[in-house]
């Protein structure tokens, strides 16, 4: 008597699919869409200052590939308040009319920026540190964890069999200042993870980041060690930190007041939340020429060079109610952005031409603590929540490799550092990049979103021409300089001075400190582009190649 056998073959798992539309391979703009099967969500929503481009516009995230792809998120997750994480969100929410989760300070800070575009907030979720929602398929969870902001929040996300972890930006501190420092039993219960999808801003520097309290401590000793008037300059939403300086100036009898509206809508927020309660009393810029010099200390926006921010009036002597003199101080209490170095030094070179001290993370690298996760911190954290896989994001090419490797080191499968518009895709095989959407820049502009002119997703269809620049370098050990000619090859390029350009090329080389050639590129390209809008009518799209040779010797 026969028998039909049947087969049952196992039930294939639905991938689950990530496509970063910022914040891979740069740093800032941060935008990620998390997929299982028909149904989306994202994660953060910033935007980056453009300091290479004439007038430093906003630059956010472009909403050409998900729409091309059919992608249309059922909500909006935000991890922490910082502009790189919810900056583009009242650009970009409009298309997508979504409901938008965040907790209490980022939400505060959202719906100003939301009433600032005249947009009803109504979308606006608060969500406690702590808590689970659903958004089907998805499961998530808000995890506390320390940044340089109160109430940042790593998202566990889950979706079918599998479990991810995106961490946001975070970094182990015993004593935050402001929140509580991290529960590792938090964490522990989590592993094993099957991906984190993680913070590669400091993965390249070894040991331990600094803590907070550590750089309150040494404000207030450098402080008292000022002569007349202080400026101090940081990220106004380093909460922390401006409770730091405040509370340092207090105790070297110094009276405070905010310089720019970013940090002073910040504290109105955060104060209106409970927050920054141990704060002295503030007093209006208008009234600190009625102080002697060495009662003045005043909190500025401006740490990367912004040249509409507090600290460049200062500078340039613009401010209505405060001049800086010979005999004052400016201390940085921030660390540069890679891309912001050329602006901050020029503001350097203003403070300088005023005779004023200038304290930074190169004299006095005490005064700043970051908000990233060193090495140490990197293995501890992945040995509390033990993932198979990671994904490097928020952070360059040498930050994500750097991440890579250390992950690789402790058995943890890391096979990509994704860029911007790469489709990954997570199975039962492990990671794998499913398709490549190379991403056009979007810049804000009066009150609209527009591709940046000369940088046309197709290379060929630049309509304000091509330019390639090809040129021989040696390294002269303190920068860089040109070997023989500059080939210029334009097509379609209004009429430039190459005269004055290579003249200014060459004092550019000669100023740039890196050791590669990817480092110099890094540095260069953007300073070639903030000199061609500035001299050319219209941007075209340009092509940087450069040759190294070694150094001519002469007898």
């Amino acid at each position: 008597m026969s028998s039909n056998r049947v087969t049952i073959r196992p039930r294939r798992r639905c991938p689950l699919h990530f496509l970063p539309l910022g914040g891979c391979g740069e740093i800032g703009m941060n935008l990620g869409l998390y997929g299982y099967g028909e149904d989306w969500v994202a994660v953060d929503c910033g935007m980056m200052i453009r300091q290479d481009l004439p007038d430093t516009p906003l630059q956010v995230p472009s909403l050409e590939t998900p729409e091309a792809l059919g992608i249309h998120p059922k909500a909006l997750f935000i991890t922490h308040g910082h502009e790189d994480h919810i900056g583009a969100a009242a650009w970009l929410w409009p298309k997508w009319q979504c409901p938008i989760y965040a907790t209490p300070l980022a939400a505060g800070l959202l719906r100003a920026k939301f009433h600032e575009r005249g947009l009803s907030s109504d979308a606006i979720q608060v969500i406690e540190a702590g808590e689970a929602l659903e958004c089907s398929p998805f499961s998530l969870r808000y995890l506390p964890l320390t940044h340089s902001i109160p109430e940042s929040c790593a998202l566990l996300i889950a979706a079918g069999e599998y479990r991810v972890l995106h961490t946001g930006d975070w970094k182990l501190d015993p004593e935050p200042l402001v929140g509580p420092p991290i529960k590792s039993s938090t964490f522990r219960a989590l592993a094993p993870l099957d991906l984190v999808v993680g913070d590669s801003t400091n993965a390249p520097m070894p040991g331990h980041s600094r803590s907070e309290g550590d750089v309150a401590r040494a404000l207030e000793h450098r402080l008292s060690q000022c002569a007349g008037r202080v400026v101090v300059t940081c990220f106004a939403s380093n909460l922390a930190r401006v409770l730091a300086v405040a509370q340092a100036a207090e105790r070297c009898g110094r009276r405070v007041s905010l310089m720019g509206r970013a940090m002073e809508r910040m504290v109105m927020v955060a104060r209106g939340l409970g927050y920054l309660e141990e704060m002295p009393a503030l007093v209006p810029v208008s009234d600190l020429g009625y102080l002697p010099p060495d009662e003045v200390l005043v909190i500025a926006t401006g740490s990367q060079g912004e040249p509409r921010a507090a600290l460049s009036r200062l500078a340039h002597g613009r401010h209505q109610s405060f001049e800086l003199m010979a005999g004052d101080t400016v201390l940085f209490s921030a660390k540069a952005i890679p891309g912001n170095e050329y602006q901050i030094e020029r503001l350097k070179q203003a403070l300088g031409r005023l005779d004023v001290a200038i304290w930074d993370e190169f004299n006095h690298p005490e005064l700043h603590a970051s908000g990233h996760p060193a090495q140490d911190e990197l293995r501890i954290f992945y040995d509390w929540v033990k993932p198979r896989h990671l994904l490097p994001v928020h952070g360059e090419r040498r930050h994500q490799q750097a991440h890579q490797e250390l992950a690789e080191s402790m058995g943890i499968q890391a096979p990509l550092a994704p860029v911007n518009g790469d489709l990954i895709r997570l199975d039962a095989e492990g990671l794998s990049l499913e398709s490549r959407h190379p991403q056009r820049p979007c810049i804000v502009t009066q009150n609209s979103i527009s591709p940046l002119p000369g940088l046309a997703a197709d290379r060929g269809s630049s309509r304000h021409g091509i330019l390639y620049l090809a040129l021989s370098i040696a390294s002269t050990g303190t920068g860089w300089t040109r070997i023989g000619r500059l080939m210029i090859d334009a097509h379609g390029v209004s009429a430039m001075d190459e005269e004055s350009f290579t003249d200014w090329l060459d004092e550019r080389l000669e100023a740039i400190a890196v050791e590669t050639l990817a480092e110099l590129r890094s540095a260069l390209q953007p300073q070639i582009t903030a000199w061609m809008a500035q001299h050319l009518r219209q941007l075209p799209d340009i092509h940087l190649q450069l040759i190294a040779v070694e150094t001519p010797a002469y007898r």
